[in-house]
């Protein structure tokens, strides 16, 4: 799990869509989209992340790279939900957010090449940012590989706020930190 990179995205999400007002109501039912491998720690980070919040979360990818039984158990336990869908085109239309991770996470390196050539169709691309909400926002957790799981053109899009990401991980974490020293 990484629930410190998410409390830092859907920080700097809150930053933005507040401007300057209500952090956690500018976040409510807006539509967060992940796009690749639906069942790596990211992505689980995000299905209980978005549900805290009162985020709309969206999955995207193959069939056989869904949320595991575990992440699934606990968002029933907590109520929690989600969409999953294999169709990236369906899943980007009206999205506030598209979201992506690596394809081959430690401990899936010998899988390498199938996975590159399963999740190939859930690239985020110029097209995909194209049919969300304007005004949406790309994020990567980083470090991102141009070509695999995001095309150049997105990452350095405007519209991807991949580097304020990443510089609020930064704060969000001394924030923890800070609050975890103080119980």
């Amino acid at each position: 799990m990484h629930p410190c990179q998410i409390y830092a995205d859907i920080f700097t999400l809150a930053e933005r869509w507040s401007e300057g007002g209500d952090l956690l109501g500018s976040l409510a039912g807006r539509k967060v989209v992940f796009f690749g491998d639906t069942a790596c720690n990211v992505a689980n980070s995000w299905l209980l992340g978005a549900n805290h919040f009162g985020l709309e979360i969206i999955l995207c990818g193959p069939p056989g790279f869904e949320p595991g039984i575990e992440i699934k158990a606990l968002l029933k336990k907590f109520g929690g939900k989600y969409t999953f869908t294999s169709n990236p085109r369906e899943a980007a239309n009206g999205a506030d957010v598209l979201y992506t991770d690596v394809w081959v996470s430690m401990g899936k390196e010998a899988e390498e090449s199938g996975r590159l050539q399963t999740l190939k169709p859930y690239a985020v691309t110029r097209e995909l940012l194209d049919l969300a909400k304007p005004g949406a926002y790309f994020m990567h957790c980083l470090p991102a590989h141009p070509g695999l799981e995001v095309t150049q053109e997105v990452l350095d899009d405007p519209r991807s706020i991949i580097f304020d990401q990443a510089e609020n991980r930064l704060h969000v974490q001394k924030a923890i930190l800070e609050w975890l020293v103080k119980k």
